[in-house]
């Protein structure tokens, strides 16, 4: 075995489900073996995707889904491989334009849900103006796959130059494009048959392509964009914040959590900041242009419930902190162990 990619920050000798939780352990992954056995400049950004050259500027992004169960309340394996990809593409600046979409299908899987999956990404990808043009189809033998796998890559062009961390400063606003937690909870509820057709809980599964290009057309400096998926926001602030010289204060009560996550969180002992969204975007911005791209953003369909959470500060430098309404301050930490398997 080729130890050369390998350091002491995993101790672990197989890999387990933590390592896809994206919290901690995923760091870990890809600190210690994939950015050290890849290693260039694109990739150190560990961005949503990457910014090429080429004919102009490109934005290049993948992503592999397996969700489980493969339909959920608000949308299935499909409509989130198409939603994932285009999103990590808006997040870096892009404009999303083309996909690839590959199978890994399990012997004995119904054509039925086939066809119903193979529908959803058609009907996505046009709401998302992107267009599939190439991909790949494979079977494994019944009981080496669970029912379907999918991967998409992306590719669009950049109309904008986002810095990215290194640029938020002080001061800066933390926005969020509507209520939290909504995808993780669908999920789990379903998965754990506790939710029926009746309840208004739903996955917030939806293109941002609308919702980024308004943040970016209005009046204002974005610092970064982010769509809080594994590890939910709490975990995607902390990336903010790595080792950096300063903290960002989230403000409990300007979160914008709906009751039905609520419910959901209590009934399985999640939390909301730790459960993936697959339609929300977070952006760090300078503090006088914020209420400029909230309106914007709000004026946008899926982002009426845009809000101001947090601040980024000077105190305990590389930490997330919550101010609760009582005053109280408590630390998020990354996403540890593993509490959302499966979720996209």
């Amino acid at each position: 075995m080729n130890d050369t990619f390998l350091d002491n920050t995993i101790s672990d000798d197989n890999i387990t489900l933590d390592y896809g939780s994206g919290g901690v352990k995923t760091s870990e992954l890809i600190e210690s073996i994939l950015l050290p056995a890849f290693d260039n400049q694109a990739l150190a950004r560990l961005g949503d995707g990457a910014v090429l050259d080429g004919n102009g500027k490109l934005v290049f992004s993948t992503d592999s889904f397996v969700v489980s169960p493969w339909r959920f309340p608000g949308g299935d394996i499909g409509r989130l491989s198409v939603c994932g990809t285009v999103n990590d593409l808006c997040m870096a600046g892009g404009l999303p334009r083309y996909l690839s979409v590959s199978f890994i299908l399990e012997e004995g899987f119904p054509f039925s849900d086939f066809r119903s999956i193979v529908s959803s990404i058609a009907e996505e990808a046009k709401t998302a103006g992107v267009t599939v043009v190439t991909g790949d189809t494979k079977v494994v033998e019944s009981g080496k796959g669970d029912g379907i796998y999918i991967n998409t890559a992306g590719i669009g062009f950049r109309r904008a130059a986002l810095p990215g961390q290194s640029a938020i400063q002080p001061g800066d606003a933390i926005l969020v494009s509507g209520s939290i937690g909504c995808h993780g909870a669908a999920v789990m509820m379903s998965r754990s048959g506790l939710l029926d057709d009746r309840s208004p809980l739903r996955s917030d599964c939806m293109p941002l392509h609308q919702i980024a290009a308004a943040a970016l057309d209005a009046a204002g400096t974005i610092r970064i964009l982010r769509d809080p998926t594994r590890g939910g926001v709490a975990t995607t602030l902390n990336e903010f914040t790595e080792g950096l010289p300063f903290s960002i204060e989230i403000d409990q009560s300007s979160l914008p959590i709906d009751p039905s996550v609520e419910a959901a969180c209590d009934m399985l002992g999640l939390d909301p900041l730790y459960c993936a969204c697959e339609g929300r975007m977070l952006a760090v911005c300078a503090p006088q242009d914020a209420e400029a791209i909230l309106e914007s953003i709000r004026r946008t369909p899926g982002g009426e419930n845009a809000a101001r959470i947090g601040t980024v500060t000077e105190e305990m430098p590389g930490k997330v902190l919550l101010r609760t309404p009582i005053g109280g301050r408590r630390i998020l930490p990354k996403l540890t162990g593993l509490q959302l398997p499966r979720i996209c």
